[in-house]
């Protein structure tokens, strides 16, 4: 019997065709209610996030504006003079001593926080076994936790009284507001920030690098400091300007271990103010409304929103530019 040369029967497919009594095709009502409120929903989230940077950002530039035309004060003035006092006749708005004060903190600060930070990160990434590493993470995360205004009074009634303690039988004074104290308790404070980022970009790094590293015979020490974190050096970086960041804008912990005297000194045993402490002592101060000083405070705020979006900006340059995309 000759073989059958017929084309094999294509398979066929079910197509499903609404009916009369299901006109939705299948699907319920909400899944396509869903489909369509979705997006709108969702843009109007985002829309939201930036609307509300815009209008933050409108209030300080038209109270800033208002400000330097009631105070009669040039931009330049402002930014660069080394005097604030706006009690004086005629009132002094040099916000120096305030960005002085601002980056000592920022800057003693990082000091402590940014090494601390990467080595746990280095550690629990690469050594600490999984059950320490369970523990160890979420104990440090609960730092981030904590009140600022805890770490404030821990400056004050036991960082200080320690460094008096240590310092001053050596012919140290140590005031009781100091920029020592603030930086050493915003430096722990920013210490998880550091290492939750750091550690979770470092255990992104795919694991064959570490083992072609292994294969040809270098240390963990060596993989850890010359393999993983140059591959995450553009998250860790990242992870070092948010904490900075945060730095930048402390507020209650800095004006509890700083104290409130805008002068630029070099000595950190001796007070210094920050210019969330400035914008803090206004509020909370008989500065009446409408008056310069009170104006000040918008156009300090204004100044603090551009060094922290500069950083952000900074923040996102490195990650461009050095960031590893792994297959």
């Amino acid at each position: 019997m000759p073989p059958d040369r017929s084309s094999p029967a294509e398979p066929t497919t079910l197509r499903e065709t609404p009916s009369p009594d299901d006109p939705w095709g299948g699907q319920s009502r909400f899944a396509l209610f869903a489909e369509v409120v979705a997006p709108v929903a969702l843009g109007f989230c985002g829309a939201v996030t930036i609307l509300t940077t815009l209008g933050i950002l409108l209030v300080l530039l038209v109270q800033s504006v208002e400000f330097f035309l009631h105070a009669k004060i040039s931009v330049a003035d402002f930014l660069l003079g080394s005097v604030l006092k706006p009690e004086a006749t005629p009132p002094k708005f040099g916000i120096l001593p305030l960005v002085w004060g601002t980056f000592v903190i920022a800057l003693g600060s990082s000091c402590i926080a940014l090494p601390i930070g990467l080595m746990s990160a280095i550690y629990l990434s690469e050594y600490a076994p999984r059950m320490v590493r369970s523990i160890l993470k979420p104990t440090l995360e609960l730092l981030a936790g904590v009140p600022t205004i805890v770490y404030g009074y821990l400056a004050l009634l036991m960082v200080t009284p320690l460094l008096k303690a240590l310092l001053e039988p050596l012919g140290l004074r140590v005031e009781q507001f100091n920029a020592l104290s603030a930086c050493i308790v915003v430096g722990v404070m920013i210490v998880p920030l550091v290492s939750s980022l750091s550690e979770d970009v470092l255990s992104a790094v795919p694991q064959g690098l570490r083992e072609a590293a292994y294969g040809l015979g270098a240390t963990k020490f060596e993989v850890s400091t010359r393999i993983v974190l140059p591959a995450g050096l553009s998250g860790v970086f990242a992870s070092f300007i948010l904490a900075i960041s945060r730095a930048v804008g402390e507020t209650m912990a800095v004006v509890l271990a700083a104290g409130m005297i805008p002068q630029i000194r070099l000595n950190p045993l001796t007070s210094v103010e920050t210019m969330t402490t400035y914008i803090v002592q206004v509020v909370g101060g008989e500065a009446s409304y409408g008056s310069s000083k009170y104006l000040s405070l918008f156009a300090v705020g204004l100044a603090l929103f551009g060094i922290t979006l500069t950083l952000n900006i900074l923040s996102n340059m490195v990650l461009r530019r050095y960031r590893e995309v792994y297959q």
